[in-house]
């Protein structure tokens, strides 16, 4: 009997205490709400995925417009501004229209979209550019296809002067900045800007 009680008494296993249990789910708890945490951004991200990248196609498009009409010789190099400075391009915050006759993005001419090209129907909301997305049946181009709407989205061109390192500014080169922004419900605005540099050089 005195043996048994004298291993129980030195046996190496214990509980733990009260403290210990506290401490470990205070540890777990901050990791669990770290892991929603991720989760969260994750599902976020996800969700806007599809206007950031309707908002990158948007502001290239510009660009290329802008570089393309350029290279074509089709406006000098004095057009390639904004018409506040004596060019072409309308400055402000302006609605995603399609280009008109002259075949430029963001130009006076501007006018509504079509939903395929020059053979659709004209999108809502003005004519307002617009997405025509496979319906329920997955398949681009049956009855069912859905047209988004882009009123949501607005686009800004704006034309700097280059600065030279000695002070002056280069006249063979202006800075492009294309902004697209666009809103959602329950989400804050939501911006995508391309920069580059135009030379009257191709």
């Amino acid at each position: 009997m005195k043996l048994q009680k004298r291993a129980n008494a030195n046996s190496p296993q214990k509980g733990f205490s009260l403290i210990e249990v506290l401490i470990a789910m205070v540890v777990m708890t901050v990791g669990l709400v770290a892991v929603l945490a991720c989760l969260a951004t994750a599902i976020t991200a996800t969700e806007s995925a599809q206007e950031d990248l309707i908002a990158r196609h948007k502001a290239l498009d510009v660009m290329e417009s802008i570089y393309t009409a350029r290279n074509s010789q089709q406006v000098s190099f004095a057009q390639i501004n904004n018409t506040a400075a004596g060019g072409i391009f309308v400055g402000g915050t302006l609605p995603l229209l399609c280009a008109g006759p002259d075949g430029i993005i963001g130009t006076a001419d501007d006018g509504p979209c079509l939903t395929n090209g020059a053979t659709g129907s004209s999108c809502p909301n003005g004519g307002v550019d617009c997405m025509v997305l496979p319906g329920p049946d997955g398949v681009l181009g049956t009855a069912d296809d859905v047209t988004m709407s882009l009123a949501n989205f607005t686009r800004t061109i704006t034309f700097n002067p280059v600065q030279l390192p000695g002070g002056g500014q280069n006249s063979n080169m202006r800075a492009v900045t294309v902004t697209v922004s666009y809103t959602k419900a329950g989400w804050p605005a939501r911006n995508y800007t391309v920069n580059g540099l135009i030379t009257q050089y191709r």
